[in-house]
């Protein structure tokens, strides 16, 4: 079993450098040093692995099946470093560190979310933290928290993954679109759309939803499946396709008349949207930290509405 050292550690923080930069030239002014230097560099990791990383050269940069797994476990270290480093500082009561957080795509026009409220009070306290943040699927996020990758994650989870604690925070409003140049945009707006049209139309489901869609608009099949919500926007707007977006983020195109809401009664869903962090005996202070500004910007937002579609926080 190979031995870690010092040079190790800063051999593979050049490697993670040179991956997230997409090769050596563009990680010379991040790292500071020549292209030169950093092949060197490489050179020496790959011997001390004896594992090949990438491909370089005319064809351009390309990690291996090794180097992609050795990045993935590189990152996995990286936090864990990080986490002793983080627990040693909670002993001088001092938060600092990276936060490693995750959020599903397209939630910037939420204003419900609390997120935004408790980023700004988490870095508010004065301490020494940096926010790490990493857009992706639901299946993406839970797996990256499951791994230790992300410290938690935001979105909407329809299967809870073991080993997992989800908290749910609020519920978020959406509903069935269709665009300019669908069957169904003009008797959307008169409210003529008739059940059996909807099953017959084009339906683009989200994937990680994709039974539930379909059972609600009675379908036996989807046309097209998406995993992010810019996606579904995309073919809802090519009037080709209908599809479930959350109301916020459709709401700019519906102002504009370029998307009808079809059936808001009838169609209308709120989904659950939920913190996901590890089950562990021993949680990372800043995420302890992270966690309380949180929950605090949620209660205070709930006790200010007067009406919405919120719940209480429970565990799972």
């Amino acid at each position: 079993m190979m031995q870690l050292q010092d040079v190790d550690l800063k051999l593979l923080r050049v490697f993670m450098h040179v991956v997230r930069c997409g090769g050596f030239s563009a990680a010379q002014a991040t790292l500071n040093v020549s292209q030169s230097t950093i092949s060197e560099q490489m050179t020496t990791l790959e011997t001390r692995l004896g594992l090949k990383l990438c491909e370089r050269g005319r064809g351009g940069f390309r990690l291996t099946e090794h180097g992609l797994a050795t990045y993935e476990a590189a990152q996995r270290l990286q936090v864990a470093v990080e986490a002793f480093c983080m627990d040693t500082d909670a002993l001088k009561q001092h938060i600092a560190g990276r936060l490693y957080l995750g959020i599903i795509d397209n939630t910037v026009t939420d204003t419900a979310s609390p997120l935004p409220r408790a980023l700004q009070k988490f870095v508010s306290r004065g301490d020494d933290v940096h926010v790490d943040v990493y857009i992706g699927t639901p299946a993406e996020l839970e797996e990256r928290v499951l791994d230790g990758r992300l410290h938690v994650a935001m979105g909407h989870f329809p299967i809870h993954v073991p080993g997992l604690t989800y908290t749910e925070l609020y519920l978020e409003p959406d509903g069935l679109y269709c665009g300019k140049g669908n069957p169904l945009f003009v008797g959307a707006r008169e409210g003529g759309v008739q059940t059996e049209a909807i099953a017959a139309s084009r339906i683009a489901a989200r994937g990680y939803l994709q039974q539930h869609d379909l059972k609600m608009l009675s379908a036996s099949k989807a046309a097209a499946t998406v995993d992010n919500v810019e996606a579904q926007a995309i073919l809802i707007l090519s009037g080709a396709y209908i599809g479930f977006l959350p109301n916020h983020y459709a709401a700019r195109w519906v102002e504009r008349d370029d998307m009808r809401r079809i059936g808001p009664e009838q169609f209308g869903m709120h989904s659950p949207f939920c913190a996901v962090t590890r089950r562990a005996s021993a949680v990372p202070s800043i995420l302890q930290a992270f966690m309380v500004d949180l929950q605090e910007v949620w209660l205070n937002d709930r006790s200010s509405q007067h009406e919405g579609v919120t719940k209480p926080v429970r565990r799972k």
